[in-house]
């Protein structure tokens, strides 16, 4: 038997394994590239109705056992949406999520003006793009990044966002993770959409936390 080999290998298989058991509701991640300050949104769902800081724009959100489901209504002509009013510039947002039906969704930031960027969840990977100007009819939506991964419909997984000045990291529980960084990102944004085709997704477990400063800097 050639115990070097067990021994090389045996941490690569370790890791894989716990790369693979991390999906799950609630899963703790931790940021990488910012630290966490004042923690501003702690969203369980545990009351019966959306509170103040939501608000159901299109489709229909339910609070079911501790989530909030949402799907398309064929009668919007329009995606489901459903939005934070949380504002922010420099965040750190992490959220549950389950596909009950939906193919995926997206995660989306707002600035003043209009829409800004957003993160694409699917079943075979993350995406995120900067969205175009739709006041001007030059602009056009720009591809920031890409991450393949495998978020099996009726699993939870856990997704944590990181927004510093022009650069956004994402990580999900799975492994897969992305980043992707413009310019224009670096602005004051009016809260958090998340935003739906079809049949429903299932959202938990919402927090917020502002940005201190980044791990490099931090002392």
């Amino acid at each position: 038997m050639n115990t070097k080999t067990i021994f090389l290998t045996a941490p690569l298989a370790f890791a894989l394994s716990a790369t693979l058991c991390l999906a799950e509701k609630n899963a703790d991640l931790k940021p990488l590239h910012a630290r966490a300050g004042k923690l501003v949104v702690d969203e369980t769902f545990a009351a019966p109705a959306l509170g103040k800081a939501w608000t159901a724009n299109k489709g229909d959100w339910q609070v079911r056992e501790g989530a909030l489901v949402g799907k398309e209504k064929a009668s919007d002509e329009h995606a489901a949406v459903l939005t934070l009013g949380q504002p922010n510039r420099d965040s750190i947002l992490r959220f549950s999520f389950r596909l009950d039906g939906a193919k995926g969704f997206n995660v989306s930031w707002n600035h003043a003006k209009g829409h800004l960027f957003r993160i694409g969840i699917a079943e075979d990977g993350l995406t995120l793009n900067k969205d175009k100007d739709k006041k001007d009819p030059a602009s056009k939506a720009v591809a920031l990044g890409k991450a393949a991964g495998k978020f099996e419909a009726g699993k939870w997984h856990t997704v944590l966002v990181e927004i510093q000045g022009a650069k956004v990291f994402v990580r999900a529980d799975n492994g897969a993770k992305l980043e992707g960084s413009h310019p224009e990102l670096d602005v004051d944004k009016t809260g958090y959409r998340f935003v739906t085709r079809g049949e429903s997704v299932s959202i938990a477990d919402v927090k917020v936390w502002q940005v201190e400063k980044p791990l490099a800097a931090a002392k």
